[in-house]
C-alpha cells in the first residue's frame, strides 16, 4: 500500500465497488466490472489524476481477491481504475450491510415499515449497529491511509453515513464530501430511530464540507432533522453563485459549517442508445414483440427490482383494474413487467418477490385467452432485454412509492423507438425534473392509476412523441460523468468552516 499511502488525491469510497470477483472451482478468479455514473465520472477525471476507489468485499470472491492482492486490486480487473478492497469480517459486515443498512436505514428512508410492529430496536439491533460502527471505521482509516494532503474524498450512501465525522477527526485537512442516492426520511419518520442513533447519522455526514442531495426535497427534509436531532442551525440563504443552504452544528459539538448541494443524477444518453442498438438488443426485441403478439397490441413496460419501494404489486392490481374497468383494452395491450429478485437474503424481499409472481399469475389465468397473456413477467435480470422492453415501449409504468430518483423513468425516454407516455410516481425523485410532460400518479390510488394507463394508452402519436423529446432533454440535463466532476469540482472549492 506504499503508493497509496503517498497519497491519491481524489478518492471515493461506497460499498460496492467497480470490479467483483467470481471464484472458480478450480481456484482461478475472474473479474466482472460495474457500471454507473461513479464509474462514469471516476473514468472522466482520466487516469493521470491520482485516484483511488475505496471498497468493501462482497463475496468470497472479493474476499479472496484481497487476501492474493494485499487489498490493492489489478487495475486491469477494474479497467484502469486503483482500487483498494477492504475485507470486513463477514459476521461484522452482514450486521452492518443486512441488519443496519439494509434493514433499517432503507427502511427509514424510503418510509416502508408497519408502524404497529416494527421497528423493534432492541439489544440485537444494537449489536448490529456496534458492526455498523466497525464498518463505518475501516473505511475511514483505509481512507485516512490512502489520502494525501487536501485531498478529495467523495463517500457514497446510506452505507456510510459514519464516514464523513470519523474521516474529519482523522484527517482534518481532507475535504470532504457525502452523496446520498436514497430519498431522506422526514423528520417525523427519521425520529422513529433511537435518538443516539439520529445524532449519529446526522453528525456523520455533518462531518463533510458538503452533503450533496439528488432533489430539493431530500436535501430539505435532511435540514429538517439536523434541526430536529441536533438543533442545527439551517441557515436558508440562496446566493446566485452558490449551494444555496449551510448547516452548522451546534458549539457543544466543534461547529463547522456543511454546505448543502443537489445533483439530479441524469442518464447516459450516448451510452444507452449505442448499447440498446447492438446485435443482442435487437434479438430481444424481436422475441418480446413475438411475445406480445399482435402489431396492433400496445405495451406497457416497467423494469425494476423486487425492492419494496418500488411499488410492482400495486402496479399489477392498477393493470388488473384496467383491464376489469375498460374492456375495450383487452387483448389490445400487454403488460411487460421486468421484476428482478433482489436481497433475497431478507425473508420480507423473498415473499414480496413471490406474491408479485402470484399477482402476475392470477391475472392470466383472470383475463388470459388462448391467443393473449395479459402479463409477460421476466425475473432473470437481462441488460440487453430491458433495452429492448425502453424502445418499445408504449407506456412506460414507474410508480414507486418513495425513490431516490429512478433512473429508468429517464432512460426509457431517452432510448424509446417511437415515443412513449411516462406514468410516473410524484413520490420519486424524477418527478423534480420530469413531472411537466409525465402523466403523474399518487402511487398508492389504484383507481388512478389504472386511469392514467388508459389515458397513456389513449394518448395521441404525436402529443406522446413530443412529451418524449422533452422528457428525454431533461432527463440528460446531468449525465453522470458530469454529476460526478461537478460534485468534485464544488468540493474543490470548498472551504472547510471550522468554529
Amino acid at each position: 500500500m506504499a503508493s497509496e499511502r503517498s497519497g491519491a488525491q481524489v478518492l471515493v469510497a461506497s460499498n460496492r465497488g467497480p470490479v467483483s470477483y467470481a471464484l472458480g472451482a478450480d481456484g482461478a478468479l475472474s473479474a466482472k466490472r460495474g457500471g454507473g455514473g461513479v464509474v462514469s465520472g471516476l473514468s472522466a477525471i482520466g487516469a493521470g489524476a491520482d485516484a483511488v476507489w475505496v471498497c468493501a468485499a462482497l463475496g468470497d470472491g472479493d474476499r479472496e481477491a484481497v487476501r492474493r492482492s494485499g487489498g490493492a486490486l489489478d487495475p486491469a480487473d477494474s479497467g484502469g481504475q486503483r482500487v483498494r478492497m477492504l475485507d470486513i469480517p463477514a459476521d461484522v459486515y452482514t450486521d452492518a450491510y443486512n441488519g443496519v443498512a439494509n434493514s433499517v436505514l432503507w427502511f427509514v428512508h424510503h418510509m416502508l415499515y408497519q408502524t404497529p410492529v416494527e421497528p423493534v430496536f432492541d439489544a440485537e439491533f444494537r449489536a448490529q449497529w456496534a458492526s455498523y460502527e466497525t464498518y463505518n471505521a475501516a473505511f475511514a482509516d483505509a481512507l485516512a491511509d490512502a489520502a494525501a494532503p487536501s485531498a478529495a474524498v467523495l463517500v457514497q450512501d446510506y452505507h456510510l453515513a459514519l464516514v464523513p465525522g470519523m474521516l474529519r477527526d482523522r484527517r482534518p485537512d481532507l475535504r470532504i464530501a457525502h452523496f446520498s442516492h436514497t430519498p431522506w426520511a422526514p423528520p417525523e419518520y427519521f425520529a422513529m430511530l433511537p435518538d443516539d442513533i439520529q445524532r449519529k447519522l446526522v453528525a456523520g455526514i455533518l462531518g463533510a464540507d458538503q452533503a450533496n442531495f439528488l432533489t430539493q426535497r431530500w436535501m430539505r427534509a435532511f435540514m429538517g432533522c439536523c434541526d430536529r436531532a441536533l438543533g442545527a442551525d439551517c441557515d436558508a440563504y440562496w446566493p446566485r453563485d452558490a449551494d444555496p443552504y449551510v448547516v452548522s452544528t451546534p458549539p457543544e459539538r466543534k461547529p463547522r459549517r456543511t454546505r448543502l448541494g443537489v445533483y439530479g443524477l441524469g442518464a447516459d444518453a450516448g451510452f444507452l442508445r449505442e448499447r440498446a442498438h447492438r446485435p443482442d438488443v435487437e434479438e430481444r426485441m424481436a422475441t418480446l414483440r413475438e411475445q406480445i403478439g399482435g402489431t396492433d397490441r400496445k405495451a406497457i413496460v416497467r423494469v425494476d427490482r423486487t425492492e419494496l419501494s418500488k411499488n410492482i404489486v400495486r402496479g399489477l392490481l392498477a393493470y388488473r383494474r384496467l383491464l376489469a374497468d375498460r374492456p375495450e383494452w383487452r387483448e389490445r395491450v400487454v403488460h411487460v413487467a421486468f421484476a428482478y429478485p433482489s436481497r433475497q437474503d431478507l425473508a420480507v424481499y423473498r415473499e414480496y418477490t413471490a406474491q408479485v409472481g402470484r399477482l402476475a399469475e392470477e391475472i392470466n389465468a383472470e383475463y388470459g385467452t388462448a391467443d393473449w397473456q395479459p402479463v409477460e413477467l421476466h425475473v432473470k435480470d437481462d441488460f440487453a432485454r430491458s433495452l429492448a422492453a425502453y424502445r418499445l415501449a408504449d407506456v412506460a409504468l414507474v410508480n414507486p412509492i418513495r425513490d431516490g430518483m429512478n433512473l429508468v423513468a429517464k432512460e426509457i425516454p431517452v432510448v424509446s423507438d417511437d415515443g412513449c407516455a411516462l406514468v410516473l410516481s410524484r413520490e420519486a425523485g424524477a418527478y423534480e425534473e420530469l413531472g411537466k410532460d409525465a402523466i403523474v400518479i399518487n402511487p398508492y390510488d389504484i383507481t388512478a392509476t389504472a386511469d392514467a394507463l388508459h389515458t397513456a394508452l389513449s394518448m395521441e402519436h404525436g402529443e406522446r412523441a413530443e412529451r418524449t423529446k422533452r422528457l428525454a432533454s431533461a432527463a440528460t440535463a446531468l449525465p453522470p460523468a458530469q454529476w460526478f466532476l461537478d460534485q468534485l469540482q464544488a468540493l474543490k472549492g470548498a472551504e472547510g468552516a471550522e468554529g
